[in-house]
């Protein structure tokens, strides 16, 4: 049995976004000789970060305020103009932003490649001293006799498909610390297991999603006007009685990113939203943006849409939660990386002191408090019944009464709008009681396949692994997954990774590509019977985004 090497440290932050960096790099500010160690499972800082996006820099200000002249490259696209359209089949509505909430606006706002500010966040965080340590996925939480997280144990390498050492196998490390921080994104495996063992959920709203499925463009420089960004509700989800939406905005270097979000608590299991997204982009006033241009990048991540009533209690013995592992998403502004930085910056001051005080693997219970007391909470309570609107009322009536809430919420009064939510996979209903939807065919210029898709996101696995989705009960896939369900893992899934191949004089066989996955968690969070586990493959493996 191979022994594990050791390395204790101060802090170990599971997750290298902008969440996991901030916290890093505010330890440092506070206590340049503390030892910081961020572990992130994308081959390098910013493969895995995936987002539209147009950032609110008000936690930027805060962490790095020079960061407009120090090479921080979302400064170079701030936005110009905001549009919001209710669409038709065929038409486009355009909503005055004199009529939105003030929450709405972007003014101020910054758009442009997520994935390439947390590359200069790393860059930053390791200036100060941070050791960051990309292509080491954190697998195993170490906790204690005491029951408090101690750290963690990073994924073993060099194992087989039969679970065999291979001659270049590589046990994973324990990394020690006085305090663990979990920074994974949305629908973290690691995050799961705390949130079960420290029962964190007991007092909120189960978390919901949305999966966003993005391309970036370079288009026509005719069509280009930087910084523009653009909103969309309506079709075509209203054909296929779901909520979500897309965007579009105008970044640099003559690209635009483009992408749209399908709610996961969607009912009819033949929905597919890869295939909503695609139509989405046939609609006239989306498809002229693209016409003449082309497609250089894809992918796909899962979303927090719970809202301030579904986030968790946030810390437990030697450990917290943060950035989107918790679920700080704004979800009628689509944002949540600012508030992800500040959580962030909020539990790394309260560590700080902890150990400044000689304490370790305590519960950090003024992280908690402090936060629920900060700009975080101000901000994800005035737009706390959008979501819960919308999926009560429905795409219009919903969207007009959140529209009124949040108005009134700037007022410090709002409408008696409470649901509870229920679990995304809860929400699927039987195939027999719900119409097939037929979706277009790709035409290979706008829309595409989704294996064609998939090779523009760059996904590689290491072949010769454990399949890292975990199907815990084979026969329970087929009889209900298959056949009370309809094999909605086809559809939801955006890489293509799950099919059920059907041979004549056979019976039908559930097939994991594995290869295909883009980490967005989907499977975990809709497959019906939660019979889908994901946990982390080999270090390095997954997507590897280019400017996304």
């Amino acid at each position: 049995m191979s022994e594990r090497e050791s390395m204790p440290c101060d802090v170990v932050i599971v997750g290298g976004g902008p969440a996991g960096l901030s916290a890093a790099i505010r330890l440092k500010q506070l206590n340049e000789e503390l030892e910081v160690v961020v572990l992130e499972k994308g081959s390098e800082i910013g493969a895995h970060i995936l987002s539209g996006a147009v950032v609110d820099p008000k936690a930027l200000d805060e962490l790095l305020p020079d960061w407009r002249d120090n090479g921080c490259p979302m400064a170079e696209t701030p936005v110009t103009d905001n549009w919001h359209w209710m669409l038709s089949k065929g038409g486009k509505t355009s909503l005055p932003h004199a009529i939105m909430p003030p929450l709405m606006s972007n003014h101020g706002c910054y758009t442009g490649s997520l994935g390439n500010m947390t590359r200069w966040l790393g860059e930053q965080a390791e200036e100060l001293g941070v050791m960051v340590f990309p292509g080491f996925p954190a697998a195993e939480v170490i906790i204690d006799d005491n029951g408090a997280v101690a750290g963690v144990i990073t994924q073993d390498m060099g194992v087989g498909a039969d679970g065999e050492k291979k001659p270049e196998y590589e046990p994973g490390m324990e990394i020690l610390a006085k305090y663990t921080l979990f920074a994974e994104g949305a629908r973290g495996s690691l995050t799961k297991q705390m949130k079960a063992k420290y029962d964190l959920e007991a007092n909120c709203q189960p978390q919901v999603y949305g999966l966003g499925i993005k391309e970036l463009w370079d288009i026509d420089p005719k069509k280009h006007v930087p910084g523009r960004v653009i909103h969309t509700q309506g079709w075509p989800l209203t054909e296929s009685d779901t909520w979500g939406g897309g965007f579009l905005y105008h970044q640099a270097n003559g690209q635009v990113a483009i992408g749209f979000v399908t709610a996961l608590d969607y009912k009819n299991p033949w929905v597919s939203p890869y295939q909503e997204f695609q139509r989405w982009k046939q609609h006239p006033a989306i498809r002229e943006y693209l016409e003449g241009g082309k497609r250089v990048a894809y992918g796909a991540r899962a979303i927090n849409e719970g809202g301030w009533q579904s986030v968790p209690k946030l810390a437990f013995p030697g450990g917290a939660l943060i950035g989107c592992a918790a679920g700080f998403v704004n979800v009628p502004r689509i944002k949540g990386s600012h508030t992800a930085m500040k959580s962030g910056m909020l539990a790394a001051e309260s560590i700080a002191a902890a150990i400044a005080a000689g304490h370790e693997k305590t519960e950090l219970s003024d992280y908690d408090s402090t936060l629920r007391s900060s700009w975080i909470a101000d901000e994800l309570k005035k737009v706390q019944n959008a979501q819960p609107a919308v999926a009560k009322y429905g795409g219009d009536i919903g969207t007009a009464l959140a529209g009124i809430d949040m108005w009134m919420r700037t007022l410090k009064i709002g409408l008696p709008i409470s649901m509870k939510h229920h679990r995304d996979h809860e929400m699927t209903g039987r195939a027999d009681l719900y119409p097939k939807i037929d979706y277009p065919k790709p035409d290979g210029e706008i829309t595409f396949d989704r294996l064609t898709n998939v090779a523009f996101s760059y996904t590689n696995h290491a072949e010769d692994q454990p399949c890292h989705l975990q199907l815990k009960d084979r026969e329970l896939q087929k009889e209900s997954e298959l056949e009370v369900y309809g094999g909605p893992s086809a559809r939801y899934c955006p890489a293509g990774v799950y099919e059920w191949v059907e041979e004549e004089g056979k019976e039908p066989q559930f097939v994991i590509n594995a290869q295909n996955c883009v980490h967005c968690k989907t499977c975990d969070i809709k497959d019906p019977n939660q019979n889908i586990n994901w946990v982390t493959p080999e270090g390095g493996g997954g997507p590897n985004y280019p400017n996304m």
